[in-house]
């Protein structure tokens, strides 16, 4: 009996040495992999920023009550002024990628511009008697006409196409906004001739003009007005890194027709357009990061 329970108790100290090894040799569980995070970053959503410069030029046909308009013969009621000049302003936008082709943006622009024309001319009057007919006057009138495009902002949308990874063609449209400058002075100068009501030979006495004459000196307009009209055009656009690109924009800008100096014998209508020829440069701003696992 002492034999059998000696051998009992050797058995369990044995088993009890044994169990940490046999917890040792278990199998550990196996740490979780991840996959690197992957980051999408599209170049052409985002917002941007930019400079460009160009030129512009336009055809403001002109009509007035009066014959202020310098013509070949002297002085017309009409004139097709060229306003033209060069233009440099910033830009800024958003752009959304809508499908792997399209893309669809807004913008807004401010330009400064040196776009104007102006047009002189002089027409004299035929020899007038003074009273006594001891001379004669010639009374010269002299127009001045300016127009001027000071400055301009345009609110539009952008839908575009891309024809390959780095190049966008687009089509814009939407609001314009714009300051006009028009002016026109008069300026009536008399020579005294003499001697006679025929007499060729000018005179250093001052004229003595008739009752009825044209009253000498100078009569100036000015109007400056800001209107709002229409923008549309085209244009290229295309990326040199990620975050840079250039562009190559066309406009047109209509701003209908406004009346100068209404109510006032010279009221004058002043067709308001525009064409306009930019390059550009913009920086967009890397979107915020859209990851997946």
């Amino acid at each position: 009996m002492r034999k059998i329970l000696a051998a009992s108790i050797g058995v369990l100290a044995l088993a009890a040495a044994m169990q940490p090894a046999a917890a040792a040799d278990l199998p550990t569980k196996a740490p979780i992999y991840k996959a690197p995070r992957v980051v999408d970053i599209d170049p052409w959503t985002g917002f941007y920023v930019g400079v460009n410069v160009g030129y512009s030029w336009g055809d403001w046909d002109s009509t007035s009550l009066a014959p202020i308009f310098p013509i070949a013969t002297g002085l017309g009621t009409t004139a097709s002024p060229n306003v033209k000049g060069w233009l440099g302003g910033v830009q800024a936008g958003y752009n959304w990628r809508v499908d792997p082709r399209w893309l669809v943006g807004v913008e807004a622009d401010i330009q400064i511009t040196g776009e104007r024309d102006s047009a002189v001319g002089a027409v004299a009057s035929a020899r007038i008697a003074e009273v006594g007919n001891d001379f004669n006057d010639i009374f010269t009138t002299t127009s001045t006409t300016e127009w001027k495009f000071p400055w301009f902002a345009t609110f539009r949308g952008r839908l575009g196409a891309l024809v390959d990874p780095d190049t966008l063609l687009y089509v814009t449209g939407g609001l314009a906004v714009g300051q006009f400058k028009f002016s026109s002075q008069a300026t009536v100068t008399c020579q005294r001739f003499g001697p006679g009501s025929f007499g060729t030979i000018p005179q250093a006495t001052p004229c003595v003009p008739a009752a009825g004459t044209p009253a000498l000196g100078t009569t100036a307009f000015s109007e400056s007005t800001t209107q709002a009209g229409g923008a549309v055009g085209a244009g290229i656009e295309r990326k040199f890194t990620r975050n840079w690109s250039g562009k190559l924009e066309y406009l047109y800008l209509d701003f209908g027709t406004h009346t100068f100096f209404g109510g006032t014998g010279i009221a004058t209508d002043v067709r308001l357009r525009d064409h306009i020829v930019r390059v550009g440069l913009n920086y967009t701003f890397d979107p915020a990061v859209v990851a997946r696992y």
